[in-house]
């Protein structure tokens, strides 16, 4: 298993807004016209798009929401939980690694509109993944809400907002 940072410096991995590090890896050539896209989207969208994301343990993706569904691929390191909050304020978690047995799964779906965010599990450790978003991924389609506004909307889930915010 390489280090962080060699994972960092092999894949040409740059920082991320939400934390953690990223490069996007494909972006389809095939757009999504925006009159065939649901209500909300401000433009055309390719078809797909996939990045690498890096998250070292003691540093978190901040609590987000995308318009679409993202797809979640477990490649090396330790545990990472993905701590959702769906449109309802209820509550879930996706342990993404490579114990299968322990409830852990290499692949799991972030349904678009809900909130979320992540964090690696086991200490000195580091998580490298993929993400697939369809349609693909434009920065007009990502929020990242003030803690102050989530823990009005949320106040039950004050301490992981705390947690996973800046």
């Amino acid at each position: 298993m390489a280090t962080a940072q060699e994972w960092v410096e092999a894949l040409q991995l740059r920082s991320h807004p939400e934390g953690g590090f990223f490069r996007e890896t494909y972006r389809a050539a095939g757009k999504i016209a925006r009159d065939h896209l649901p209500a909300g989207y401000g433009g055309d969208r390719n078809f797909v798009t996939s990045i690498y994301f890096l998250l070292r343990s003691g540093d978190f993706s901040a609590l987000h929401r995308l318009r679409q569904d993202e797809i979640w691929h477990f490649y090396d390191g330790g545990t990472l939980t993905i701590s959702v909050i769906d449109p309802q304020g209820e509550r879930s978690a996706i342990r993404l690694g490579r114990d299968v047995r322990a409830g852990e799964t290499l692949q799991a779906v972030v349904p678009g509109g809900c909130l979320f965010g992540a964090r690696v599990e086991t200490p000195e450790t580091f998580a490298l993944v993929g993400c697939d978003v369809a349609p693909g991924f434009d920065f007009a389609d990502f929020e990242m809400p003030a803690r102050a506004e989530l823990l009005k909307v949320y106040p039950r889930h004050r301490e992981l907002i705390e947690q996973l915010t800046r």
